[in-house]
């Protein structure tokens, strides 16, 4: 949950690195809000709620994305790409300082 709030407060930062900790368990937690929400919002008519959380979350979760290719040493585009980055941010990050930064794990 720590990790969730920390890439919320780095809302559009696109600067340093992002461990795959930080990574996968925003992805983690805005999955389960988000599916949450979701059956809540099924017995509701208005379809306001998933779509305003999936809007709020885009930003922080592009930059968290972005940040987690710093951390292997990629430019944040390769993101975009979708095998690619899967593939990506499932590997360690690079070892010490490296362009983007410091290594996020103490």
């Amino acid at each position: 949950m720590k990790h969730y709030f920390t890439v919320l407060r780095k809302y559009a930062s696109v600067e340093g690195r992002a461990s795959r900790a930080e990574y996968w368990n925003f992805l983690l937690f805005n999955y389960t809000v988000s599916v949450i929400l979701a059956t809540v919002e099924a017995r509701m008519h208005p379809n306001f709620i998933v779509i305003t959380y999936a809007v709020a979350t885009l930003l922080p979760g592009l930059a968290v994305g972005m940040r987690r290719m710093h951390d292997v040493g990629k430019y944040g585009i390769y993101f975009l790409i979708p095998l690619y980055n899967l593939i990506l941010a499932c590997f360690a990050g690079t070892k010490g300082p490296n362009v983007y930064g410091l290594n996020p794990k103490p």
